[in-house]
């Protein structure tokens, strides 16, 4: 392996980079810890809904299954900004701008009739823009395929990794098999299920904040006590109130001290989402003219 192409795989996914005038992606942005012109502690607090008697957090996981029904009947397709910040191996990453599409799974009798297909562009920082990622179930043995943007992505090659190995997940908290929406319903709907066994585990409703310009409810659960099976001690999800779909999700960490700044561990936000736009097999090909993964 030449140093050029072990030099690109070593970088290929590592979040790590400052963004600069990030401003420009999401209109509104205050500064890059605050992505979103609605700050998150000025919602209006909201009641559990009229006429509910359930638990607040029963009713949440009754929002979030009822979302993934929805996403799993209706959803075939969409297009997102998606906004991401994770924190890996203690150090949280600045924020990462990507084009994505997405094909959801489709399942029919127990067969896989249409696989989970991600392709993704990143946008911003300036350093890695360009660079492109597809992921299709099933296809190339189970591996993405990546190149490099800019500079770089003039003179080294296109790869296919393993999604789940070291230089795929480098920088990563989750390999992109795990990539989208109703994944991550999927995953809220495990922590809510985890989180509903210990009485001190609070949930609340705010009305009325944005994502941009997508007016949502937020769900806010906090877990006052480290459990080895909890994950987080606040998370908040923002669900879009016309498609029913969450669209911002953020979890902050325990606090070190009592009184402490919540440090977050990862926020993932999808905006200026478009669903069902008729993506076809061609938007996952990394062969189609409208990518650069090979010389044309």
């Amino acid at each position: 392996m030449t140093t050029q192409r072990r030099s690109f795989l070593n970088g290929l996914f590592s979040g790590s980079i400052a963004i600069a005038a990030s401003s420009q992606w999401l209109p509104g942005i205050a500064n890059a810890d605050s992505p979103f012109s609605e700050p998150i502690h000025r919602v209006a607090a909201a009641n559990t809904p009229t006429g509910s008697h359930a638990r607040p957090l029963d009713t949440a996981l009754q929002i979030a299954r009822d979302g993934l029904a929805l996403c799993q009947a209706q959803v075939n397709d969409y297009t997102a900004t998606l906004v991401k910040r994770e924190r890996v191996d203690g150090t949280l990453n600045e924020h990462d701008f990507l084009f994505l599409k997405v094909r959801n799974r489709k399942i029919v009798n127990g067969q896989i009739v249409q696989p989970l297909s991600a392709y993704l562009t990143y946008l911003a920082p300036a350093t890695v823009k360009g660079r492109e990622v597809i992921y299709v179930e099933g296809k190339n043995d189970g591996n993405i395929v990546a190149h490099e943007g800019g500079f770089k992505g003039r003179f080294l090659p296109t790869v296919s990794l393993p999604p789940t190995g070291m230089m795929a997940m480098r920088g990563q908290r989750y390999p992109i098999t795990e990539i989208g929406i109703e994944n991550l319903m999927v995953k809220l709907i495990e922590r809510g299920e985890t989180a509903r066994q210990f009485p001190d585990v609070t949930c609340t409703f705010r009305k009325n904040a944005k994502v941009k310009d997508r007016v949502c409810t937020v769900l806010e659960v906090t877990q006052p006590n480290r459990h080895p099976q909890l994950e987080f001690h606040q998370a908040q999800v923002f669900i879009d109130d016309t498609l029913n779909l969450p669209i911002r999700y953020i979890s902050y960490d325990w606090p070190a001290k009592q009184g402490a700044p919540l440090e977050v561990i990862e926020e993932y936000n999808y905006v200026d989402l478009k669903i069902n736009v008729g993506l076809t097999d061609a938007d996952f090909d990394p062969r189609s003219p409208q990518y650069n993964f090979y010389s044309k």
